[in-house]
């Protein structure tokens, strides 16, 4: 994929509302394959919840499972050929180093924590909100892990 140049040759970067409805897509592909899986096994062993109060240890291993997938989803797809996750394909933008170049594992791992550790922590959403603010719409965890997030072709 290739980055889009408006009329006098800038790259277009994605905004933040682009960004936001790319994750909102992702989240529910995420949860609905979560669902499926709570589902069956609520299914096979029933509650979640013990006779004691306590949680049954094949849903705590789910969530283990969970949190590992949702990890997976964003730095694999980000860091992949296709440089984006499903939510982003659909949008038609792509996740880049700040040459435009596609990214590697570590640094897709890097975008990703630093999304939930630093932009997610930041009162009110500003570190997500950046996007629509910086000259190359780049939201904190960009910025951190030195990433562009770019329309295409």
């Amino acid at each position: 994929m290739t980055a889009i140049a408006d009329h006098v040759g800038t790259t277009l970067y994605a905004g933040f509302w682009r960004r936001f409805i790319a994750y909102i897509i992702d989240c529910m592909v995420i949860y609905v394959g979560v669902g499926i899986v709570i589902g069956i096994a609520y299914a096979t062993v029933g509650s979640p919840v013990t006779d004691d109060g306590g949680i049954k240890p094949i849903f705590l291993l789910l969530y283990v499972f969970f949190l590992i997938g949702f990890w997976l989803y964003f730095t694999l797809m980000e860091s992949g050929a296709g440089q984006a996750t499903l939510g982003k394909r659909a949008l038609s933008i792509i996740v880049t180093d700040d040459a435009g170049r596609r990214i590697g594992f570590g640094r897709a791992n890097g975008r990703f924590f630093s999304k939930f550790l630093l932009s997610a922590l930041i009162p009110f959403g500003i570190g997500f909100m950046l996007a629509g603010w910086t000259a190359k719409k780049q939201a904190l965890h960009d910025l951190v892990a030195g990433t562009l997030v770019m329309r295409t072709l």
